[in-house]
């Protein structure tokens, strides 16, 4: 084992570590379309993919030979490069773009089982090519490839490539296909090192230099071939990329120059063209040390540039769940307040206006029925038992007056809520889509008859707490007497009076109405169980209140439910380990 290398346990809690980071990674959602999340998702994708093709497979083959990427932009003469190193041609090169449709391995004959199986680019196919005969000019080199078969790897064993290196042409990274550029970075990030080819015309253009960056961020080595150099303007155009690359991080990288000569009859350079660049090649393909250095530095380069990504990823991830968090709080504000503006108006005596104190004031009566609940209580019961036994139904018409009136404050309510919500969320770009076009401005179909249901529960319970509370033999005859539902129907008025359970004959607007709902619940109970019920009955009302518009809140929370995947701690804990990883090496 070359010195510098980690121990197989070493590697083995390094793979460790690395699986765990891949499943997380893998497992992130950022559902929500919050600023920069494309990026953010792109840059998880690129993780994952990096994991997958380069640095799993590295950590679990240290020994396996180098991978030398050969890369650049659009007819700076890649394949016509890689020919020149093996003294013949064996990928596609010409004037038609794009070329480069299939990435070529050329490897060592003896190191084939090392790209055989998936263990590197585990995405792509493999495809067995052969060299191609020296008599058949490159650009016809056989038919073009089936577009579809880009996420394959053509596999070419070839003496000419020294045992140690293998040489991997990629397309052109800015090349006219998305399919090739995406194909291109994938396998840029899957070097071990990288020989980045341009031109004299062409080596300051944006494409090719936001790869060599993420080649400084990676520590990786990188070899620089400036082709079809013309004589005169060598030195001055060197200088220039020598100075660019010194000032961008890359000031180590090895710059070969390919002077600007004619091609042979078949496509090809001169050998001499190109001998410092395989003379470089070979003599790191001979040296297993070196070899080790240069795949352990990429290898830490680019752990330590994941750890960076993944810092994002987690950043990202808590915004997301901080979005999330805002989204659900605006909704569950909205139906909240709307559950206390239901009970206000429950409390304030709003609800025994118009029908429902019409509803009673027939059922009880006015004038001479007031004087006569002060002057005998007995005499008031004795009268009230007559005209229930007598009468049944005003009792009734007050429920139903009660319901409707409640069943209005409740809707309107809920109405409001929805549009406050959905006000809240439009104006919120991740709220806006998770809305789409639906509309949830309004009340669900069929919320309204959910309501009436509800409160001729509650009204039901009212009834069922008058009979537990009349268990006594003496009250359950005077409940006989007079009926439950006149009973249950003057609790309900002293539920929705704001001076329910209190002294005194004042109580706003309603008038006399909940005192004398009040007096007829104490002649039968008492007045510390009328406190009791009405205060059993008015969380009651609450609960079914609640539940109605946690309901109808559902329609917006449900949208945010969805698998958040790590936490966002898992994620920076991960960073954290994997900076430790690339500073322990």
């Amino acid at each position: 084992m070359p010195s510098g290398q980690p121990s197989v346990e070493q590697s083995a809690g390094a793979v460790g570590l690395l699986e765990a980071v891949h499943h997380d990674l893998h497992a992130v959602s950022l559902p929500l379309a919050l600023p920069g999340v494309e990026e953010a998702r792109l840059e998880i994708r690129r993780s994952v993919a990096q994991l997958e093709d380069y640095i799993l497979p590295r950590y679990r083959s240290l020994d396996a030979p180098l991978l030398a990427v050969v890369g650049g932009s659009t007819g700076a003469g890649k394949s016509t490069l890689v020919n020149a190193l093996v003294g013949h041609p064996v990928t596609r090169a010409g004037a038609i773009r794009p070329t480069t449709r299939q990435p070529i391995l050329l490897h060592h004959p003896a190191e084939g089982e090392w790209f055989e199986d998936q263990r590197v680019l585990p995405n792509l196919s493999r495809i067995r090519g052969a060299v191609v005969s020296t008599q058949v000019p490159a650009t016809q080199a056989g038919p073009a490839p089936d577009p579809a078969s880009i996420s394959s790897l053509v596999l070419v064993a070839d003496t000419a490539v020294p045992a140690g290196i293998a040489l991997l042409d990629a397309p052109d990274v800015d090349s006219i296909s998305d399919d090739n550029r995406r194909l291109a970075g994938q396998l840029l990030a899957a070097a071990d090192l990288w020989v980045f080819v341009t031109t004299a015309n062409r080596y300051a253009d944006a494409v090719p230099w936001k790869l060599l960056l993420d080649a400084a961020a990676r520590d990786i080595t990188v070899a620089v071939v400036l082709d079809r150099v013309p004589a005169a303007a060598e030195e001055e155009v060197s200088t220039d990329l020598r100075a660019m690359l010194s000032r961008e991080g890359l000031g180590g990288a090895q710059l070969f120059i390919v002077p600007e000569v004619a091609l042979d009859s078949l496509g090809m350079l001169p050998a001499a063209a190109v001998e410092p660049l395989k003379t470089w090649l070979g003599n790191l393909a001979a040296d297993a040390a070196a070899r080790a250095d240069i795949a352990l530095r990429t290898l830490n380069g680019t752990v330590k540039a994941l750890g960076q990504r993944v810092w994002s990823a987690a950043e990202a991830a808590s915004g997301q769940r901080r979005a999330a968090a805002l989204l659900a709080g605006d909704a569950r504000s909205a139906y909240e307040d709307a559950v206390s503006r239901i009970l206000d108006a429950t409390r304030d005596g709003a609800l025994l206006r118009g029908e429902v104190l019409a509803r009673w004031q027939d059922f009880v009566g006015t004038g001479e029925f007031y004087r006569s609940v002060e002057q005998n209580i007995g005499r008031f019961r004795d009268r009230m038992g007559a005209f229930f036994r007598g009468e049944p139904a005003p009792a009734v018409k007050v429920e139903t007056a009660i319901e409707t009136g409640l069943q209005a404050v409740i809707m309107d309510e809920a109405a409001n809520a929805a549009e406050d919500t959905d006000q809240r969320w439009r104006s919120n770009p991740a709220g806006r889509q998770l809305l789409g076009t639906d509309d949830l401005s309004g009340t669900a179909p069929g919320f309204a008859d959910d309501v009436a249901a509800e409160i001729r529960a509650w009204q039901g319970s009212l009834m069922e707490l008058i009979r537990t509370e009349g268990q006594g033999k003496r009250t359950q005859a005077r409940l006989l007497s007079f009926g439950i539902n006149g009973l249950g129907a003057a609790l309900m008025i002293v539920v929705f009076s704001a001076t329910a359970g209190l002294t005194g004959l004042e109580i706003g607007v309603a008038g006399g109405t909940a005192v004398v709902g009040q007096r007829l619940l104490e002649a039968f109970f008492g007045e510390d169980a009328v406190r009791r019920l009405a205060q059993t009955a008015r969380e009651d009302l609450h609960a079914r209140c609640q539940k109605l518009l946690q309901g109808e809140q559902e329609r917006f929370l449900e949208r945010l439910d969805f698998d958040e995947g790590p936490s966002p701690d898992a994620l920076a804990d991960h960073a954290r380990s994997l900076a430790r990883l690339a500073d322990a090496a």
